[in-house]
């Protein structure tokens, strides 16, 4: 199994492989990850490593100037000066994925816009707090379509499984838009790859933390995909019994203060 030694960049959200990661970087641990990613080579990959947090608080406050949807969450607590305590590894989820940052913009006052793509899930064997930044050794996690290589009814099960997927949230889509649906769904090339699929629909789904961390850790898309359609399912029915709700646009990804 690949192994590397790549920045750690805690969050308390969830990256997924293929969807896109804006980030506004203001506190000065991770400005400094920022400066070291922006000596690499630009034809380079300027990778480092998204993880949730177990406890659900972001690592440092929200600094003046983010945006107004942002600051309306309310404070962000922060996390203890000294890192993550004895053993950081605990602090976070396993389970993380590799951004792969197209994008470092560092702005008169010294914070960073960054925009990044999550590229390759990643489990976490540890964690180093000791460096200007976090940093951890991780080993790849392949993306198994459906738990049994080389099984060819399996891997037309995850395609069925992925196209009832596809169906179940075109419903909840309309669900949330009511009668304008303005969506993904809506005059949009869908991928036909399953993994690709599973991976969209539980980044757009209105999810926590812990069922979207869930969904990342599946053991292989055809698991997520069963996952999401009961989710979809159940997202659905709830909905039905709910005021109207906005409308989702997977071509517009929140920003993520550090």
């Amino acid at each position: 199994m690949t192994t590397a030694r790549l920045p750690l960049f805690p969050l308390n959200a969830v990256l997924f492989p293929g969807l896109v990661l804006p980030l506004n970087v203001f506190e000065e641990r991770y400005r400094a990850m920022m400066r070291e990613l922006l000596e690499i080579d630009e034809d380079e990959p300027r990778r480092f490593v998204v993880v949730a947090i177990r406890d659900g608080r972001e690592t440092a406050l929200t600094a003046t100037g983010m945006p107004d949807t942002v600051a309306a969450a309310g404070p962000v607590e922060r996390a203890p000066a000294d890192g993550f305590g004895p053993d950081p590894i605990q602090t976070f989820h396993r389970v993380g994925c590799v951004a792969d940052a197209a994008k470092i913009r560092e702005r008169a006052d010294g914070s960073f816009e960054v925009l990044a793509t999550g590229t390759t899930r990643v489990r976490l064997l540890s964690v180093d707090a000791g460096g200007p930044y976090l940093t951890a050794e991780v080993e790849e996690l392949p993306e198994d379509p459906d738990g049994k290589e080389g099984d060819a009814p399996a891997e037309d099960e995850a395609g069925a499984l992925a196209e009832g997927v596809l169906r179940a949230f075109r419903s909840y889509q309309k669900r949330l838009a009511g009668a304008d649906e303005r969506s993904l769904t809506a005059g949009a090339d869908l991928p036909d790859d399953p993994s690709v699929v599973s991976y969209l629909v539980a980044a757009a789904t209105v999810l926590d933390v812990p069922t979207k961390q869930r969904l990342l850790q599946a053991p292989d898309t055809a698991t997520r995909l069963r996952e999401e359609l009961a989710l979809l399912r159940r997202e659905t029915a709830v909905i039905r019994h709910l005021p109207s709700l906005p409308v989702l646009d997977l071509t517009r990804a929140p920003t993520h203060p550090n």
